[in-house]
């Protein structure tokens, strides 16, 4: 017996009846020579975290644009504590944890540089056809690698539908669906907070009573919550007084952070930016790299365009314009 084999009998033995098992996996789309030593669902999480897209999550935005500071998360700072969330509400509750690791790790791989301010500007210069958690599926189905990265279908389905009306298909995508929005919502007050955006004693009391008077008990309230509600049920939920204060808390942040005025001048810039890159790559695709002048021949110019920009980091898509748009004494060094 493979130690691939010791671990998928581990988990019949260990994961509840409503967790997936890698063993039964649904499969992927080109068959590959099983690995002795991981399960199909560690394989994944490993060809995730070892692709080009997850490293550029580095310089990708959250919420606060190229802030001056070096504590503000990040894409990649914002995936990493989703994964932890998520991975700790997959061991409570006897789940698999490394699909809900793997899942985690590749929800944001399609996000656009300065965050959804970037994801609405490429939506509307798409007729709405674009969204990041579709991006993301497309990054691991086609563009990474020029082939994707080949991976089972029950990671597939957690990425694309982590956010979005359609529920995923696992409990370990609902993991991380729960998780994507415990950890937004908690480490973006910290980041408000912390830019002078938000003071500690305007976040609303009687949400504050409910759920904590610190990031770190808000975070374990909402986790305990999910986990005391979702033993032993098919699907994860909440208790309904934690639940309301949490959207409310939510709604709360969209109107005093995500959408207040202060980042209007910020996000019309952004938007500015990617605006005119976007008018300049339909006019000349024979200048973006080689693999989206391939995918322009084979999906057309839009498609490739988009692809293109939703892939650029913040300060590459700034560089970018910089190149094209500035003179060069102009440029900022």
């Amino acid at each position: 017996m493979t130690i691939r084999e010791e671990l998928e009998q581990r988990e019949r033995e260990w994961l509840s009846p409503y967790a997936v098992c890698s063993a039964d996996s649904k499969g992927r789309d080109r068959p590959m020579t099983p690995c002795p030593y991981r399960t199909d669902f560690q394989r994944d999480r490993d060809r995730i975290l070892h692709c080009k897209s997850f490293r550029r999550l580095k310089f990708k935005t959250q919420v606060f644009i190229s802030p001056e500071g070096d504590h503000y998360r990040t894409r990649l700072t914002h995936t990493l504590e989703v994964s932890q969330v998520a991975r700790t509400l997959a061991r409570s509750l006897k789940l698999n944890e490394d699909l809900t690791e793997a899942i985690a790790l590749g929800h944001d791989l399609g996000h656009t540089p300065f965050g959804h301010c970037g994801e609405r500007t490429l939506n509307r210069l798409t007729n709405g056809n674009f969204r990041h958690n579709e991006q993301s599926l497309r990054v691991v189905e086609i563009l990474e690698g020029g082939e994707g990265l080949n991976l089972t279908r029950e990671v597939r389905d957690g990425i694309v539908h982590h956010s979005g009306p359609v529920a995923p298909a696992t409990l370990e995508g609902e993991c991380v669906a729960r998780a994507d929005r415990i950890a937004y919502i908690n480490h973006d007050i910290d980041d408000a907070i912390r830019a002078g955006v938000l003071k500690e004693f305007e976040l609303p009391h009687e949400l504050i009573r409910v759920l904590g008077e610190t990031h770190g008990q808000r975070i374990n309230t909402m986790i305990s919550d999910v986990i005391r509600e979702s033993r032993d049920q098919p699907h994860l939920r909440m208790s309904a007084p934690i639940q309301a204060a949490t959207d409310e808390l939510r709604s709360f942040l969209f109107k005093n952070v995500y959408m207040d005025a202060w980042r209007k001048e910020e996000e019309a810039r952004c938007d500015h930016l990617l605006t005119v890159l976007f008018a300049y790559y339909m006019d000349h695709p024979a200048q973006m790299p080689m693999e989206y002048v391939q995918i322009s021949y084979r999906d057309g110019t839009e498609r490739a365009v988009t692809d293109f920009l939703a892939g650029m980091t913040d300060r590459y898509a700034m560089r970018t314009y910089q190149r094209l748009f500035m003179p060069e004494s102009f440029s900022v060094m």
